[in-house]
């Protein structure tokens, strides 16, 4: 009887356990964290197809997001899909296309922090060369690092706020490029 006992004990630790482990792991996954497999090379040479990125949830909670971020969004065009871009103008802010280079209100942007010297950014179906457009309330001009190999708002158009799922902080996967993802504009 003493057995039955202890294995019962056991048995009601360990699914105690279990479900407390679960509960966290479902409130960090669904109210703060939630991990992103990069797919494609449209963010190239910063992000690595199959990497994962930890995305906060929260800071979306906490604040918009800011020029330079990554944010993982659902496609505009296929919502089923999620896509991992860089912030580059925000609600208000006027962006356009000149001889490879992106202009932010009437300012050439300063993008050397991620991109290598040298790096093009051409007109797409959505924003056409010096064409100035200007970004509406509650959305967001994103654009991929390798600007050869991305579909992005040169092509869909603006991200709405409401389809961004989180900010990227950490590429956890593969374990030898664990790193911080930094935006570049921040002080």
């Amino acid at each position: 009887m003493l057995i039955l006992r202890r294995i019962y004990n056991f048995l009601i630790d360990s699914v105690q356990t279990f479900l407390i482990a679960a509960a966290i792991f479902l409130v960090i996954y669904l109210f703060l964290f939630r991990p992103y497999e990069v797919k494609g090379d449209s963010m190239f040479p910063n992000f690595h197809d199959k990497e994962y990125v930890l995305t906060s949830l929260i800071t979306l909670r906490l604040s918009d997001p800011k020029r330079g971020d990554v944010v993982v969004f659902k496609s505009p065009a296929e919502p089923e899909k999620d896509y991992i871009k860089r912030v580059v103008a925000l609600p208000g802010d006027t962006v356009s296309v000149k001889n490879g280079d992106v202009y932010l209100n009437g300012e050439k942007l300063n993008e050397s922090s991620y991109l290598a010297s040298g790096v093009k950014t051409y007109q797409g179906a959505f924003l056409e060369e010096n064409e100035q457009i200007k970004v509406p309330k509650e959305m967001y001009f994103v654009l991929g690092d390798n600007r050869q190999a991305s579909s992005d708002s040169r092509e869909w158009g603006f991200v709405g706020k409401d389809t961004v799922i989180g900010v990227s902080m950490i590429v956890y996967l593969p374990i030898n490029k664990v790193r911080f993802i930094n935006n570049p504009y921040s002080e």
